[in-house]
């Protein structure tokens, strides 16, 4: 039996690479780092603040699979495209989504391809 186990939906982007949106290992769940994509279309809104929380509802769907939401997250790494420009838009869409106490998170400026965000997190599986 394997020490992982990969974690799948088609309610988030499929991943465009040799990576899998979520694995679960050692108590916790990891997730891919996720763009803005919707789903379906693959379409990308064009403010800091709508791709934010379309990464968020990305990550949602993943933990979701394994019974988890974003109050089992215990981390989060957060790349953003304009750091000092958009942090404060950012942040506040995030705030939105998460309940204290609040996951650590570490956040920094990041050259990403053609969006303003992606996210990762690691989220603590419930007992």
């Amino acid at each position: 039996m394997s020490s992982k186990q990969e974690v799948r939906t088609g309610a988030a982007p499929k991943p465009a690479g040799a990576y899998s949106q979520g694995v679960v290992a050692g108590g916790f769940l990891y997730t891919a780092g996720f763009g803005p994509q919707v789903p379906e279309t693959g379409e990308v809104a064009p403010t800091v603040g709508e791709q934010t929380a379309q990464v968020l509802r990305n990550i949602q769907a993943v933990l979701a699979e394994h019974g988890l939401t974003l109050d089992d997250v215990v981390k989060s790494t957060v790349h953003l495209e304009n750091l000092k420009a958009d942090f404060a838009e950012y942040n506040a869409v995030y705030a939105e989504f998460f309940t204290a106490p609040y996951p650590v998170r570490t956040t920094v400026g990041s050259d990403l391809m053609n969006i303003l965000v992606e996210i990762d997190v690691v989220a603590k599986l419930r007992d």
